[in-house]
């Protein structure tokens, strides 16, 4: 049995926003110390620049007050302007990595291979993300890319290690995104890119899974981060935030 069998997060954490593939409420999810992360506090998604007035409204009903795009500029493209009430936030991690970071780790982009390399090269990053959330105004907050897999993916395994959820459910709710973002392909016409994922984690031999518990073995977020430069504080606004405390 694998070790994402039977977890919490094959619960229906799923959300309905018209437009896009790959929304989930981060909330339910149990931590190493009996708690559960707090519902409506942090949800992950894809491309909201492809919401539709309808989506945009159920975002506001979640409760959604701040949006942190980990997309660079250029690739801001919305169908509709941002709702009153709704603050923007970019992180954009793949610029701030650098070019030495894509010269060295770029052929891992779209796996989880290249989470632990990113962590260990860009703590910069990583506190950046981490000051956005603390300093996000009260409500829901929403972080998201553009499949809501990558960078999404990280930014929440970043965020729910720090919350000290389980790492099993960690890497249950990353390989959540697989069956919404595969679709997406074909709708945009671009071949299936899970074709080269497959074939970059079966060259390294490992699996999606056993490469997210990789990165988590042995990472100590609230350390890291505190090396990183972020203050305490922070830390600790985060994990409130995540906690409902």
């Amino acid at each position: 049995m694998s070790r994402t069998d039977a977890l919490t997060t094959t619960e229906d954490r799923t959300l309905v926003w018209d437009g896009c593939l790959n929304v989930r409420d981060l909330g339910g999810l149990p931590t190493t110390d009996g708690a559960r992360t707090a519902h409506r506090a942090v949800v992950r998604a894809d491309n909201l620049d492809r919401l539709t007035a309808e989506g945009w409204d159920s975002l506001l009903d979640h409760g959604i007050r701040t949006v942190v795009d980990l997309r660079d500029t250029a690739e801001y493209k919305p169908l509709l302007p941002l709702p009153e009430g709704i603050e923007l936030v970019r992180v954009p991690l793949d610029e701030l990595a650098g070019s030495a970071w894509w010269e060295t780790y770029g052929k891992l982009d779209g796996t989880p291979l290249a989470f632990r390399p990113y962590l260990d090269h860009c703590p910069h990053a990583a506190a950046e993300l981490v000051g956005a959330v603390a300093g996000a105004r009260p409500g829901g907050l929403v972080v998201h890319c553009g499949a809501g897999r990558d960078r999404t993916g990280l930014a929440a395994l970043l965020l729910l290690a720090l919350a000290g959820v389980e790492p099993a459910e960690i890497v249950a709710d990353y390989l959540l995104s697989a069956p919404n973002v595969r679709p997406l392909y074909g709708m945009l016409g671009l071949p299936d890119q899970y074709r080269r994922i497959d074939a970059v984690l079966a060259e390294a031999g490992t699996t999606a899974e056993a490469a997210l518990f990789a990165t988590l073995d042995g990472f100590e977020p609230a350390g890291y981060l505190r090396a990183a430069g972020v203050d305490p504080a922070d830390l600790a606004a985060v994990r409130a935030r995540l906690l409902g405390d």
